[in-house]
């Protein structure tokens, strides 16, 4: 008799995991390191990063879906990146450096949209 091990949590098997980060990542059309052509610093990008996962996970998004690690090539050096999904691309920017030019434009053009005014 052969004795089956039950756990609480339900977690897909390898297979299914990794054909669903591809799936994901079908979505994902953007880099963190795109916001370099914006004016912000990588550290700055990692925060920003860092702060929209962590709003992500609190808020029970499935991050997977929005935020995959990756590496990228930038003036022939391997950098450690980040995809993002269009969410997550406005996550980051919500949580990024408002000294950034770029980043405060953004921010006041979500809220004219939200809001409704010029």
């Amino acid at each position: 008799m052969e004795i089956s091990i039950f756990t609480k949590e339900i977690r897909p098997s390898g297979s299914i995991a990794h054909f669903m980060d591809f799936y994901y990542s079908l979505h994902m059309k953007h880099l963190a390191s795109d916001l370099l052509d914006q004016g912000l610093s990588p550290g700055q990008i990692n925060d920003a990063v860092v702060r929209a996962i962590r709003v992500g996970k609190s808020s029970g998004l499935d991050v997977r879906q929005h935020f995959m690690p990756v590496f990228s090539s930038m003036d022939r050096e391997i950098i450690r990146d980040c995809k993002l999904s269009q969410l997550g691309y406005g996550l980051v920017l919500m949580n990024a450096d408002a000294r950034s030019t770029a980043v405060g434009r953004w921010q006041i053009s979500v809220l004219q949209w939200f809001y409704k005014v010029n």
